[in-house]
């Protein structure tokens, strides 16, 4: 029995691969992976956002080879070296004065959830424990996370959801205005909606969110796990707008390929939560501690933003160029980018496939790309190239 059909019958099928078209993925490195039979591909997906270095970054690979041979894990009951000078040092790079370590976006975002809740009834008293997120958002999977999330496909078969969450229009500052009340804890928005198709904030929308929470004593809560950690051309998307949040959360790119979540809370929010009140017992491995240590050393390497806002912009340039008939907008913000079609868009990402180019279709209509942020413009060339093709090939 092959490895697809292991797969099939040992486990869950929660991700609807299809086995005529899904690859199995034998190693990777810098911007490619290798299937099982050898055949080298362009990956503009990177995990969704996490190899923001590429595979098997080689600072990386060395940070956690050198780390698993000292120390992989303890209990957050002791203090550990790697994890206190991560959080100094994210300290150090943001508008955060502390945060908490755990494993994932999903969790991340439950973290600020609670302690949103928790702001609420200690700060604001009386029933404050709603959080205003946004249409088309994505926060996660969890049940709180998941109810976060506002699109009505994800909650389909697990309700009744979490109380608590009202839903307004992204980019419409009026629509969340209306939505506050008395009971209102927090708004909690991404810079760049990614799964709902990359759709940037404009700057005055979040300028009003600062605004609007400011005024009814509100936290505003950014969810940067997929547009974080140099995705944009910033280190946090948040730096694009000029307007600081009380919370940010992180996950995916940060890591380097390793599992880490964080939530960062800025003088308003960093001791709201007591002792016992949150946990996360792989939160702060000193192993996936040390390869964010690796990450932040190249993301903030002189000249890497710059890069991948510029290959940003080259990219974008070059998408222009593809056929008008089938394109119908480019949305953007360094890279991170989604093209939007007119038809086809599925089928589009499996031809790509069939010639080298991994790239992900989401709602069936749109082409999102994440390249690794270590891309030149030789790749993009490639990736045209291919993209070319194929919609030459579409009816």
């Amino acid at each position: 029995m092959d490895i697809k059909e292991l797969e099939k019958e040992y486990i869950i099928d929660t991700y609807g691969r299809q086995p005529e078209a899904t690859l199995l993925i034998e190693r990777g490195e810098g911007v490619y992976v290798w299937d099982d039979g050898g055949r080298r591909y362009l990956d503009f997906v990177s995990g969704l956002a996490v190899n923001n270095l590429g595979h098997c970054h080689p600072q990386v690979v060395e940070a956690v080879r050198r780390q698993a041979g000292c120390l992989m894990h303890t209990s957050n009951l002791y203090y550990t070296r790697q994890q206190t000078l991560l959080a100094e040092r994210l300290v150090q790079l943001s508008c955060a004065k502390k945060v908490f370590f755990c494993n994932s976006g999903t969790e991340t975002n439950e973290a600020a959830i609670k302690l949103a809740r928790k702001y609420g009834k200690q700060v604001k008293g009386g029933d404050a424990y709603e959080i205003i997120t946004a249409y088309r958002s994505f926060h996660g999977r969890t049940l709180a996370s998941l109810t976060a999330t506002g699109q009505p496909k994800y909650h389909k078969g697990f309700e009744p959801l979490v109380p608590g969450f009202r839903y307004a229009h992204f980019n419409d500052l009026q629509s969340f205005a209306e939505q506050v009340t008395e009971k209102t804890a927090a708004i909690l928005v991404e810079p760049v909606q990614g799964e709902g198709g990359v759709y940037p904030a404009a700057p005055e929308f979040l300028q009003g969110l600062r605004r609007l929470c400011d005024e009814h004593n509100l936290l505003l809560i950014f969810d940067e796990v997929q547009c974080g950690m140099g995705r944009t051309g910033k280190l946090f998307a948040y730096e694009h707008y000029g307007v600081e949040p009380d919370i940010f959360t992180l996950a995916k790119a940060l890591g380097g390929g390793l599992p880490i979540g964080v939530m960062a809370a800025g003088e308003k929010a960093a001791d709201i939560l007591a002792p016992g009140e949150h946990a996360s017992t792989f939160g702060g491995n000193s192993v996936v501690c040390a390869a964010a240590h690796a990450v932040l050393d190249v993301l903030t390497g002189e000249g890497f933003l710059e890069h991948v806002a510029r290959l940003g912009e080259y990219f974008t340039g070059r998408l222009q160029e593809l056929s008008p008939v089938k394109t119908r907008e480019i949305r953007s913000l360094g890279l991170m980018i989604g093209l939007e079609m007119t038809e086809g868009a599925a089928d589009c990402a499996r031809l790509c496939q069939e010639e080298g180019l991994l790239v992900n279709c989401i709602g069936g209509k749109i082409l999102r790309f994440l390249p690794p942020l270590i891309i030149t413009e030789e790749h993009v060339d490639a990736a045209i190239c291919i993209l070319q093709n194929v919609f030459d090939r579409l009816p």
